[in-house]
């Protein structure tokens, strides 16, 4: 792996890193924060492929890449969700290593990452460090019945969630489209079906979140997004970093997330706690410069 592939695979340790706190802080709605955040990466995906000279995608190219877009949108309405149950310092870790299992295995059975019996061993034991560093972001000194029922169902949710977020990996890679390319037309089916969302929970009586002046502020957190889905597309090419090693890359963006909701958000943790918290980040950021190596 050259410096180039590198540094662009880290891009999404900054906005993805950033992205959870700065969506939680503005506030609002789940579907506040998935309109504005999806108008967000529209906008940063218009003015990307303009300055660029790109076209938009034709055929089946344009169809995986929208689905590939709506797939993100339904998976991050859950996890928004999530975010406001357990907050995001928890569940950044949880989906992350749901996330690791789907993609990442995906692209090595699927896409031929990682090839070699040693390279799928050393991945394989870096998916497992990854996992567990995850647990350990998670662990509470204290055993709180109601606290326990909320991560088991932040875990559920969450779980369900990966759907969308396979999709959202792997639809891309079912093509022959390149990252750069793919970045407008998933916009289009982000910003779909958040629109979508919107209009449904209206008709069931609530506010409409198109009409909310907080869900447009979100636009801001959006582009946060923007910056880390462009680079990890790049990043996911095969004459880059290959989907796997490229996903697990931008995972370490769950350090990030993980201290800045503690840090910024109130999210607190014990003494012990956040001691076990940094202990499961060093396993995530270790596991993840093992699969550079590889």
């Amino acid at each position: 792996m050259n410096a180039t592939a590198l540094l662009i695979g880290l891009g999404p340790l900054i906005g993805w890193g950033l992205y959870p706190t700065i969506a939680s802080k503005i506030g609002g709605r789940p579907v506040n924060q998935i309109l504005g955040s999806t108008l967000g990466t529209l906008i940063f995906a218009i003015i990307f492929a303009m300055i660029n000279g790109l076209k938009l995608p034709t055929g089946t190219n344009l169809l995986f890449s929208i689905i590939s877009g709506i797939g993100w949108a339904s998976a991050q309405i859950v996890t928004f969700k999530v975010f406001a149950k357990v907050g995001s310092s928890r569940a950044v870790p949880i989906t992350t290593a749901f996330q690791l299992l789907g993609a990442s295995l995906w692209g090595v059975i699927a896409l031929g990452n990682w090839p070699g019996m040693m390279a799928k061993i050393m991945g394989g034991l870096a998916l497992l460090f990854v996992i567990i560093g995850a647990t350990l972001t998670v662990w509470s000194e204290k055993k709180d019945a109601g606290n326990s029922r909320l991560l088991r169902q932040a875990v559920i949710w969450l779980a369900v969630g990966e759907i969308g977020y396979w999709a959202y990996s792997a639809a891309p890679q079912a093509t022959t489209i390149d990252g750069m390319h793919a970045f407008l037309p998933q916009a289009i089916g982000m910003l779909l079906a958040s629109v979508v969302y919107a209009v449904f929970l209206s008709f069931r009586g609530e506010k409409s979140a198109l009409t909310e002046s907080i869900s447009y502020k979100h636009v801001f957190s959006g582009l946060f997004f923007a910056f880390a889905a462009l680079t990890y597309l790049i990043s996911a090419q095969p004459n880059m970093n290959g989907l796997a090693t490229g996903f697990i890359l931008s995972q370490t963006s769950a350090v990030l997330a993980t201290l800045t909701g503690i840090w910024f958000l109130g999210q607190k943790k014990t003494m012990r706690e956040m001691q076990v918290t940094i202990l499961g980040l060093v396993l995530i950021l270790g596991a993840a410069t093992v699969t550079v190596l590889i």
